[in-house]
Formats: C-alpha cells, structure tokens, sequence
C-alpha cells in the first residue's frame, strides 16, 4: 500500500505531472532544461523531481555536475498505466505546448568538454 501512495501522491501534483509529461516529450532531459521550460525556480524543480525519483517513477544520471532526469524504464503493470494516463492527460493541457516552446528556445545543452592535458609535442 506505501508503494501505491508514493505513486499517487508523486502523480497528485501539476508541476510533477508538467516534469512528466516533458520527460515522456523529450526523453532524457537535464534538470536546467526543465528548469528553463517550467519557467520555476530551480530549487523547486529539483525537489519536484526528487519526489518522482523516491517514488521509482523517474530515474536520475549524474554528468558531471548535471543532473538529466527519464522516465523510469521499468515501469510494469499498473504504475506503467498510471504514468502512462497521467502523462496523456499533462500533454493534453494547453501548458505542455508552452513548455515545449520554452524548452525548445532555451537552446542546446551546455556540454562540458573534457580538458586536453597532452603536451603540444603529443598532440600531433
């Protein structure tokens, strides 16, 4: 019964049901890209996707000193209908479609490029 109220509960709030719907949009996603699609502050943000991640709705990847954020792949049985329904309902909002925009106008990611440390001579 805890699992099921964990779900529910992750599930009961807009701004959740608006990081799901954007993760179900646009696959994998890092939390400054939500951030800048929820137009919310990003400690907010955070917390919000934290909860989904608790309740084994979201699953997080650590790069560098981002944080990109999915959908949980092994979502079964009924937690996957559930998503699934709540997801369809977030994206039939008109919201979703201005999150969409702002996430596409906020551009492409900030990539952190690996520093070289070869010597001149070792770069040929």
């Amino acid at each position: 019964m805890e699992h099921a109220r964990r779900i529910f509960l992750a599930l009961s709030d807009p701004l959740r049901l608006r990081c799901l719907a954007l993760m179900a949009a646009r696959g994998e996603l890092c939390v400054c890209e939500v951030v800048a699609a929820l137009d919310a502050p990003q400690p907010k943000v955070s917390r919000h996707l934290a909860v989904l991640r608790d309740a084994g709705i979201a699953v997080a990847r650590r790069e560098a000193q981002w944080l990109h954020y999915r959908i949980a792949p092994d979502l079964d049985g009924w937690p996957d209908e559930a998503v699934t329904a709540a997801v369809r309902a977030a994206q039939a909002d008109p919201q979703h479609a201005a999150d969409l925009e702002r996430l596409s106008a906020h551009g492409p990611r900030v990539r952190r490029v690996a520093r070289d440390t070869s010597t001149p001579e070792e770069a040929v």
